[in-house]
């Protein structure tokens, strides 16, 4: 029995309706076909709708719309098919309104926009990323890099502060500090890591990490040549490392200090009422390696302190550090008057004042 001519037309239609399918599912829509269908759809629903749709409800400039969604949720090679199926929806509305209302300044605008979206669609796809995940990633490392930055609470008797602020407000910067409370062993390193901003953050990021883990899980004197022999193995050629590492005995306020090229930091003896700088000296992280680096001891006694800084406080361009750490000094007098914890915010925002650079300040006292 012969099967009839409609039924055999419908089968080929759909055997070729499935294989159109399936090369666009490989080639074309990957994972994300859903949302190029979709963007596909409001794309022609707008070229339908401004040539027979009510006047002034359907601009065809809407459909830059669905170019920038585009660059932020699919992939450069579904992205290249949505960018045709808008060209194709412009020339159709084009010459169905007599070029009334696409212009070449609407043409030129989607083309610098198609560009944008394309690279923007390109660096996503490197990352393995879509959409907002990406941002969602990199507020999540910022949450935990300040999480880290936060000082542990510290036992009656004792107190602590720390300043973050970054250049030009960004919210990553190459400043950055990690502390280990056990019992009455208390461990703060103030890390500066080569560069400012945005350029320092993505080191800071992966070397806070790092950092943390190592800041209280081995000897105090061993901590910033642990650090130098990790930089070693796996950050040849990416810049130096400055830091400076205190360790506390928070029972008896005995404290070692040890630096690596870093900024001295600097003890307030409340007998005096002054402020002096200690003689911790030491070569940047990450250039010699098999570094050791030999701490200076001192004791922190009823009303005394002891700030820890970066560069980015005291350093000014054409001037020397120790006339910048002078002014640093100057200014810390006014923590004895307005508490060690207030007054830290306020010489922060004084002597970064017109700077653009990271900076750091940690402030431990005992009462």
């Amino acid at each position: 029995m012969s099967t009839p001519p409609t039924a055999r037309l419908l089968r080929h239609a759909r055997s070729l309706a499935q294989r159109v399918v399936a090369v666009l599912r490989r080639k074309v829509l990957f994972r994300y076909r859903l949302v190029l269908i979709t963007l596909v759809m409001l794309a022609v629903g707008v070229g339908v709708g401004a040539v027979w749709g009510p006047t002034g409800w359907f601009p065809p400039s809407a459909v830059i719309l669905t170019v920038l969604a585009g660059g932020l949720l699919l992939k450069r090679k579904s992205l290249a098919f949505l960018l045709v199926v808008v060209a194709a929806v412009l020339l159709f509305t084009a010459f169905a309104l007599d070029f009334g209302q696409v212009g070449p300044g609407l043409l030129v605008t989607i083309g610098v926009t198609a560009v944008l979206a394309y690279l923007l669609a390109g660096v996503r796809e490197r990352l393995g990323v879509q959409g907002l995940s990406g941002e969602k990633m990199l507020l999540e490392l910022r949450d935990r890099l300040v999480a880290q930055g936060r000082l542990p609470a510290m036992p009656p008797g004792w107190g602590s502060t720390a300043i973050l602020q970054q250049a030009g407000g960004s919210s990553f910067g190459g400043d950055f500090v990690v502390s280990m409370r056990k019992g009455d062993r208390l461990d703060v390193a103030v890390v500066d890591v080569s560069g400012k901003g945005v350029d320092a953050g993505t080191r800071a990021l992966l070397l806070s990490g790092a950092f943390g883990s190592l800041v209280g899980a081995v000897p105090p004197g061993q901590f910033l040549s642990h650090c130098n022999d990790y930089l070693m193995r796996t950050a040849m050629g990416e810049g130096f490392v400055t830091s400076v590492h205190v360790s506390i005995d928070l029972g008896t306020g005995d404290y070692s200090i040890a630096s690596a090229g870093h900024p001295p930091a600097a003890q307030f003896d409340s007998s005096t009422g002054g402020w002096t700088t200690t003689d911790a000296k030491g070569v940047v992280l990450g250039v010699i390696p098999e570094m050791s680096y030999t701490p200076v001891h001192g004791r922190l006694r009823p009303g005394d302190a002891i700030m820890l800084y970066t560069d980015g406080l005291i350093e000014t361009p054409g001037e020397d550090l120790d006339a910048g750490v002078d002014r640093l000094l100057g200014a810390a007098q006014s923590l004895v008057a307005d508490g060690f914890g207030p007054g830290a915010k306020g010489i922060v925002d004084t002597l970064s004042k017109d700077k653009n650079d990271d900076c750091a300040l940690v402030v431990i006292w005992r009462s």
